[in-house]
């Protein structure tokens, strides 16, 4: 697989959106990019994965719990450039609609943290601004919550 720093094409990410009894599953990034920031756990797509099951084998990776991905609810393109202006991370990812079939979250892998959270929760977070378009999109926060 290619560089995930400084790449010669974009590389594909996926995530998994878990909502279940009002709280929504978000990692603390303990790595670049957005490293941190509160987000939705996934990362890359593996070479003859489908989106379901990087979703389902990245969500286990970083927050210990299985799940059952669904369809995909969100998809954005992720730029970062260093300070000389040069590409450092180009990321397409997509997150999918998933739910919660078991397990106890523990933050692993790239992650440092992985909690449940309520809407309440968010707002004493440093919550990616993705994240927050995401969830925005699927119904978890309505306008003028966050």
């Amino acid at each position: 697989m290619g560089r995930r720093e400084y790449p010669d094409s974009p590389r594909v990410g996926v995530g998994a959106i878990v909502i279940t009894d009002g709280r929504v599953l978000l990692v603390k990034r303990g790595v670049a990019p957005s490293q941190g920031l509160w987000a939705i756990p996934g990362g890359l797509l593996e070479l003859g994965e489908t989106l379901q099951q990087g979703a389902e084998r990245e969500i286990r990776e970083e927050t210990g719990i299985v799940i059952k991905a669904g369809e995909p609810v969100f998809t954005f393109d992720f730029f970062e450039w260093d300070q000389k202006g040069r590409l450092r991370f180009h990321y397409v990812i997509v997150d999918l609609a998933a739910e919660y079939v078991g397990g106890e979250v523990a933050g692993a892998s790239d992650a440092l943290e992985a909690r449940w959270l309520t809407v309440e929760d968010l707002a004493s977070l440093d919550v990616a601004k993705k994240t927050i378009l995401a969830l925005h999109k699927v119904g978890f926060i309505f306008p003028g919550e966050l």
